[in-house]
C-alpha cells in the first residue's frame, strides 16, 4: 500500500553511549557484586562480569523514543495509528531502527450529493398514545398485599429459590425474599408460569431447561428449582382522575386530552430523531459506497482497540468491567474485536469521507463560531469554558467538529 512507509534509524555515537550509560545506571542496582555495595559498581567493571549485550535490550527502549521522532521529522510522515517497529541491527556501535509508519490512506470521492435517499414521514397512531398512558398508569399503581387467593400474571410474588443443575447448587441461583413481577420474563422461560396458582407459605419443585441460547456452560441443561412464596402482592392501577394528573406533575397536564397531546408530542420527537438518525446513516451509507479507499488492517485495529476502551469506559459507568461482560456472555476479547469490526470499518469510512469532503470543498470555520460552540457547551454542562476545553482536547477539537458538521450539511443538502 502507497500509505506505508518502513524508515531507517540508526542510533550510533554518543547518543548510543548516551543510551548504554542510562541502561547502566537502571541495571546497576539490579546485581550484586562480591566487594561492592549495591548500586556502587562501576560500569566498566560491571560489562566485564556481565557483557555489554546485558544492556542491549534497555538501551534500546531508552533510545527508541527519540529514533521515533527523528523518524517523523525525516520522513515528514503524519502517524494515523501506532507504528511497529523492528530491530535490524544492534551491537556495542550502535542500532538500527525499521519503523513501520501508516499515514493516511488515498481516497477517491465518489458521488455524495444527491443522493435519492428520502427522509422517513413519521405519523402517531392512537394506539400508541393509549399503549402510553396504560404504560404510566401501570407506572403509578399502588401495591398492595394479597392475602388470600393465588398468584396470577401481573402479581409480585415475594419468594426464595434455590437452584439445582447436575446435582449442584446453581451458580448465582439462589435468593432470599426476591420481588418478581410475574409476566415480566425476568427468570428463565418456564419459571415465572409456573408459580402462577401458587398462595402464600406454598413450596413448590420446578424442573425447566435453560435455553439453548443461554451462557455456554448452561445452555440446554435441566435445572430445579425449589420456590417457597412468601408474600404475594397486586397492582391496583389509578384512574384517570384528577389526582392522578395531580400526580403526574406534568405543567399544563390537567385532563386526558391534554395528556394525549403531551403524549403526542414526545412521541413525535423520538420518531423524527429516529428518522434523522436513519436518513443520516442511509446518506453515509452511500457516500461511502461510491468512495474508494484501503484500509490497512493497522488502522482498521486502532479503531477496534478506541471501540474496545470506549466499551470499557461504558461498563466501568455502570460499575461492570470487561471481565464480567466476558463471563456474562461467554465471550472472548477476540470476540468482541471480531464483533466490532464492521462497525469500526464503518466509522473509519465515515470519517475518511467526510474530512476528504471538507478538504475539497474548502469547509472553514469562523472563530466566532468556535467562541459560540465553546460557550454553549459549557453551559449546558455547567462547566467553565476552560474545563470543557479540557475535557474534549482543546479548540482544535471543536474546530474539527463543526468541519464535520458542515460536510455533513453538504451530503444532505438535496
Amino acid at each position: 500500500m502507497k500509505n506505508v512507509h518502513e524508515i531507517e534509524i540508526k542510533v550510533e555515537g554518543k547518543e548510543w553511549e548516551k543510551a548504554l550509560d542510562k541502561a547502566f545506571d537502571k541495571k546497576k542496582n539490579e546485581v550484586r557484586i562480591p566487594g561492592f555495595r549495591k548500586g556502587k559498581i562501576t560500569k566498566e567493571l560491571f560489562i566485564k562480569k556481565m557483557g555489554i549485550e546485558s544492556l542491549f535490550m534497555d538501551a534500546s527502549d531508552i533510545a527508541i523514543e527519540d529514533a521515533y521522532t527523528k523518524a517523523l521529522k525525516d520522513s515528514k510522515v503524519e502517524p494515523v495509528c501506532e507504528p511497529s517497529v523492528s530491530i535490524k541491527d544492534l551491537s556495542e556501535t550502535g542500532i538500527t531502527y525499521v519503523f513501520k509508519i501508516i499515514s493516511r490512506p488515498e481516497i477517491k470521492l465518489g458521488k455524495y450529493t444527491n443522493l435519492g435517499v428520502k427522509k422517513e414521514k413519521i405519523e402517531v397512531t392512537k394506539e400508541e398514545i393509549e399503549h402510553e398512558i396504560e404504560h404510566l398508569r401501570k407506572n403509578m399503581s399502588e401495591v398492595i398485599n394479597k392475602e388470600n387467593g393465588e398468584i396470577v400474571n401481573g402479581n409480585i410474588a415475594i419468594i426464595d429459590f434455590d437452584g439445582v443443575v447436575d446435582g449442584k447448587p446453581l451458580d448465582g441461583g439462589k435468593g432470599t425474599d426476591y420481588n418478581l413481577e410475574i409476566g415480566s420474563n425476568t427468570f428463565i422461560p418456564g419459571f415465572e408460569e409456573q408459580l402462577i396458582g401458587m398462595k402464600k407459605g406454598e413450596t413448590k419443585e420446578l424442573n425447566l431447561k435453560f435455553p439453548e441460547d443461554y451462557v455456554e456452560n448452561l445452555k440446554g441443561k435441566d435445572v430445579t428449582f425449589k420456590v417457597t412464596v412468601k408474600e404475594i402482592k397486586e397492582k391496583t392501577v389509578p384512574e384517570l382522575d384528577k389526582d392522578f394528573f395531580e400526580d403526574l406533575g406534568i405543567k399544563d397536564v390537567t385532563d386526558k386530552k391534554s395528556l394525549e397531546a403531551y403524549i403526542k408530542k414526545e412521541i413525535e420527537e423520538k420518531k423524527q430523531d429516529e428518522a434523522d438518525n436513519k436518513y443520516v446513516d442511509e446518506l453515509l451509507h452511500k457516500a461511502t459506497d461510491n468512495m474508494k479507499v484501503e484500509l490497512n488492517e493497522e488502522i482498521i485495529h486502532g479503531e477496534i482497540h478506541r471501540m474496545v476502551h470506549q466499551y470499557q469506559d461504558e461498563l466501568r459507568y455502570q460499575g461492570a468491567s470487561l471481565d464480567q461482560y466476558f463471563k456474562m456472555t461467554g465471550t472472548t476479547m477476540e470476540d468482541l474485536e471480531k464483533m466490532m469490526e464492521p462497525q469500526a470499518v464503518a466509522r473509519l469510512k465515515t470519517r475518511y469521507l467526510l474530512e476528504e469532503i471538507v478538504a475539497k470543498e474548502d469547509i472553514k470555520v469562523a472563530k466566532k463560531d468556535i467562541k459560540d460552540e465553546i460557550a454553549k457547551n459549557a453551559s449546558k454542562y455547567g462547566m467553565k469554558e476552560e474545563e470543557f476545553l479540557d475535557a474534549v482536547g482543546g479548540e482544535d477539537a471543536i474546530e474539527y467538529d463543526l468541519k464535520m458538521r458542515k460536510a455533513l450539511d453538504i451530503i444532505k443538502e438535496a
